[in-house]
């Protein structure tokens, strides 16, 4: 049964009968709202249209023909597969059964499309910063995310406070950035610093990095959710994801805003 809502049902129907939309695009809104359901998941084809990208698959937890399904369900759909947290032995069978799939073994991820996928066209930029090499996981991610959503990435790494010197001296590679992407474990102090620089949002993502009062991370989300840089916002522990996707949809809309209109 089609779960479209009537409002905008409505509103496509007027745009068919006033030429703004073709006959096959209109039974593809038509389609893409309907549910998609395999045994184990329930597939949302129309969160591109609501939201700007479609779905993510969070890979962790997730059998090998569970994400197999999933996979072969998103393709068909032309919608660009990015899963996340995915282990090695999972990536090398899916390696196998999709032979033009990508896997980056730090970040976690498995990326996939076919000729007809609607991939994103290039536009905006977000700076992507760690703290240390050992935050370089969680920033992958981020980076991997970025680019699955078409955002140009500047990755800047190992300039945490330990250091202060080495900062200042990169700053010319993301003044311009539309965002930026903060990862760092420890104390977490190096989002405030770099909110300190740049006009621009700071995304801070805290990691599970650093010795046993780090807590597993809880002592860097508490620091950063006390910074008195305002232009600091903060995701979760070890989400690379989460803030590099944030990221993204804000240099996005500036882009898209900054863009001339034809």
């Amino acid at each position: 049964m089609n779960r479209m809502n009537p409002s905008d049902l409505k509103l496509l129907a007027e745009q068919l009968a006033g030429g703004r939309l073709s006959i096959d695009e209109f039974l593809g809104r038509i389609q893409s709202a309907a549910p998609q359901e395999i045994d184990e998941a329930h597939l949302d084809f129309d969160r591109t249209r609501r939201c700007g990208f479609p779905e993510v698959v969070f890979g962790e937890g997730k059998s090998l023909p569970t994400l197999e399904k999933i996979f072969h369900r998103l393709l068909a759909a032309n919608v660009p597969v990015l899963a996340t947290r995915i282990s090695a032995a999972v990536a090398q069978s899916l390696a196998e059964l999709f032979p033009d799939g990508s896997y980056h073994p730090l970040a976690r991820t498995f990326r996939l499309a076919n000729a007809a996928s609607a991939i994103p066209p290039r536009g905006g930029k977000v700076a992507v910063l760690t703290a240390g090499t050992s935050d370089l996981p969680v920033a992958e991610e981020a980076r991997e995310t970025l680019d699955w959503m078409g955002v140009e990435v500047v990755m800047i790494h190992d300039v945490g406070v330990a250091g202060p010197h080495r900062l200042p001296s990169q700053l010319a590679k993301f003044r311009d950035a539309d965002a930026v992407v903060v990862v760092a474990g420890m104390e977490g102090a190096l989002p405030s610093v770099v909110g300190g620089y740049v006009a621009c949002p700071v995304i801070a993502v805290p990691t599970s990095v650093g010795y046993g009062a780090n807590f597993g991370g809880v002592s860097a989300l508490l620091s950063m959710l006390n910074s008195c840089a305002a232009n600091v916002v903060v995701v979760n522990i070890d989400a690379g994801f989460k803030g590099g996707y944030v990221a993204g949809l804000i240099a996005r809309r500036v882009h898209a805003a900054c863009t001339p209109k034809p």
